[in-house]
C-alpha cells in the first residue's frame, strides 16, 4: 500500500488541525490515518465514540506497520495525534454541539473533511424534519462549514474545505418544490434521485461559497471517490439491483479499496500544489467535469437561499455568522 502514490506523501506539522466526519470506516478512516500518518491532528467526527476509539487503535496499528515498512512520508511519532469527537449528522443538534466543544478547545482548523454520508437509503426523515439523504450528506455539513469558517478563516494562509460528492450527482432532479420528497410515499420515492440529489448539493456549496470566500484564505472543492467497497451499500441491500450491481461491479474489478476511495480526498487536503485552487471537481484526483444542472449559478444560488432559509434559526445565533459566510470581513 505504502509504495503507490496518487497524492504527494508531505510532512505536515502536528499543529495542523484537520476534521474528518465519519472518520472511523472505510474512506474516512483512510483519509483521517493518512493524513495523521503525514504529522497532523486529526478529529475523528463519529456518531459512536467506541466505534471511533477502536478505529484509533487500529489506526495506530496501521501506522507503526508503515513506519517498519519505511514508507515515504509517514512521520517518526510513537503514535499518531488523533482524538474523537461525537459527531451525528442526522441531528443538526448534535452538530451545534459539536460546534461549541471545538471552540471552546480554543484551537484552530485549517481542513475540514466532510466525508459522512448514507447512500441509497430508504426514504425517511430526522427529527429536525428533513429527508435523510439530504440532512446527513449535506445540510450538516454546511451547518458544520458555516460555523467553523470563521476559525478557518483566522487559522493561516492555506486552510479547506474538501466535500466528497458522488458520480450519483449526474441522477440529480434540480426541483426545489420536491427537494424534501414530501410528495412520494414509499413506493414512489426515487432513493437513486434523493441520493444523486444530496450529491449535487454538495458540489453546488462549493462554488457558491467559493464565490463569498473568494478573497479569503479558505477554498472549497469537491470530488468523487470512485466506487468504493465500503459499508454505504448497508442502506440499499433490500433494492433489487443490489445483488447484481456488487456481484457484476467485482467481477469486472470496478470497486475501489478504501484506501484508493480515499487517495482523492487525501491529495485535496494535503496537496500543497493545489493552495488557492477552488470551484474544481475532482475525480482520481485530477478535474472531472460536473452535471450541467449543478453547473448552473442560479441554481446554486437558488439552493443557498433555500439552505439558509433552512437553517436560519442556527444561523442568526451570532451576525458574525452570517457575515463570514456571505464573505464579509469580521473582526
Amino acid at each position: 500500500m505504502g509504495g503507490h502514490q496518487s497524492f504527494p506523501r508531505v510532512t505536515l506539522p502536528k499543529e495542523r488541525v484537520a476534521i474528518v466526519t465519519g472518520a472511523n470506516t472505510g474512506i474516512g478512516y483512510e483519509t483521517a490515518k493518512w493524513i495523521a500518518m503525514m504529522g497532523a491532528t486529526v478529529i475523528l467526527a463519529c456518531r459512536s465514540e467506541d466505534r471511533a476509539r477502536e478505529a484509533m487503535v487500529r489506526m495506530n496499528t496501521d501506522f507503526k506497520l508503515e513506519k517498519e515498512r519505511k514508507t515515504i512520508g509517514v512521520v517518526d511519532y510513537p503514535e499518531l495525534s488523533l482524538e474523537f469527537m461525537k459527531l451525528d449528522c442526522a441531528s443538526l443538534e448534535s452538530v451545534m454541539d459539536f460546534v461549541e466543544e471545538f471552540k471552546l478547545s480554543g484551537r484552530q482548523l485549517h481542513v475540514l473533511v466532510c466525508n459522512a454520508g448514507i447512500g441509497l437509503h430508504k426514504q425517511e426523515y430526522t427529527g429536525d424534519g428533513y429527508e435523510l439523504m439530504f440532512q446527513v450528506n449535506y445540510l450538516s455539513h454546511f451547518l458544520l462549514a458555516a460555523h467553523l469558517l470563521p476559525i478557518l478563516k483566522t487559522s493561516g494562509e492555506d486552510c479547506r474545505i474538501v466535500l466528497v460528492s458522488s458520480e450519483a450527482h449526474r441522477f440529480c432532479e434540480f426541483n426545489l418544490d420536491t427537494i424534501q420528497g414530501n410528495q412520494f410515499n414509499e413506493e414512489t420515492f426515487g432513493r437513486l434521485t434523493f441520493y444523486g440529489n444530496s450529491k449535487a448539493f454538495q458540489i453546488m456549496q462549493m462554488f457558491s461559497m467559493n464565490r463569498r470566500l473568494k478573497a479569503s484564505n479558505v477554498t472549497v472543492t469537491s470530488l468523487h471517490p470512485g466506487m468504493v467497497e465500503t459499508e454505504l451499500p448497508r442502506n440499499f441491500q433490500d433494492m433489487k439491483t443490489f445483488i447484481c450491481f456488487t456481484s457484476v461491479t467485482k467481477c469486472i474489478g470496478k470497486l475501489k479499496s478504501p484506501y484508493e476511495g480515499a487517495e482523492t480526498s487525501i491529495n485535496a487536503a494535503v496537496n500543497p500544489e493545489l493552495k488557492g485552487v477552488r470551484d474544481v471537481y475532482y475525480d482520481n484526483c485530477k478535474p472531472a467535469r460536473i452535471h450541467r444542472v449543478v453547473a448552473n449559478t442560479q441554481n446554486q444560488e437558488s439552493l443557498w437561499t433555500y439552505t439558509l432559509e433552512c437553517l436560519k434559526k442556527r444561523l442568526v445565533i451570532s451576525d458574525d455568522i452570517i457575515k463570514t459566510l456571505e464573505g464579509e470581513q469580521v473582526f
